[in-house]
């Protein structure tokens, strides 16, 4: 399996399957364009040890990706539909463990599990601080993040790339000036 050359990773799960789409110059990326590209993000975010690299798995996360691009990027309630639409093939079973108790997933059809994953873990970020969902603030990124700062600020997915580019464009900017 080939490394994931996403330039951000480790997101929440929803935020994530958005961040399989990026840019690299000034061109659009898509690591969902096959089951190898699936393999690559079932394994990066742990996923490949329930679910299988095939091609209803990637149809489903295709759409689930989709409907959270709707629900995040759109028009306020545009995704709403789309996303409920992933959430009707899985539910939550309440169950009782050794530990107490506890909660499990279950699926329509197991190629619904990431897509179904991805869309309950938007509903959780919504429900633990729905302002905290951004998108990064360079104009030619297309990521994603939450935003898990103190004060609540962050604005480019990534210091070291978006942030830096910005400063350096400010700063050839403003010498131009002088």
């Amino acid at each position: 399996m080939s490394a994931d050359p996403r330039p951000l990773t480790g997101e929440p799960l929803a935020l994530d399957l958005l961040n399989t789409r990026w840019m690299q110059d000034g061109a659009e990326q898509d690591l969902l364009t096959g089951t190898g590209g699936l393999a690559v993000w079932l394994a990066e975010t742990g996923l490949d040890r329930r679910f299988t690299a095939d091609a209803p798995t990637l149809r489903h996360t295709l759409e689930a990706r989709d409907a959270l691009a709707a629900a995040v990027d759109g028009p306020p309630g545009a995704g709403v539909a789309p996303v409920d639409a992933v959430l009707a093939h899985g539910r939550i079973r309440a169950t009782l463990t050794a530990e107490g108790p506890g909660e499990r997933p279950e699926f329509d059809d197991s190629s619904w599990g990431p897509a179904w994953l991805a869309a309950r873990d938007y509903l959780g970020l919504l429900a633990a601080a729905p302002d905290r969902i951004r998108g990064c603030a360079h104009e030619s990124c297309v990521l994603h993040f939450f935003d898990t700062s103190r004060n609540g600020t962050r604005r480019w997915c990534s210091m070291a790339s978006c942030g830096n580019r910005a400063k350096a464009s400010r700063h050839y900017a403003r010498s131009k000036e002088n």
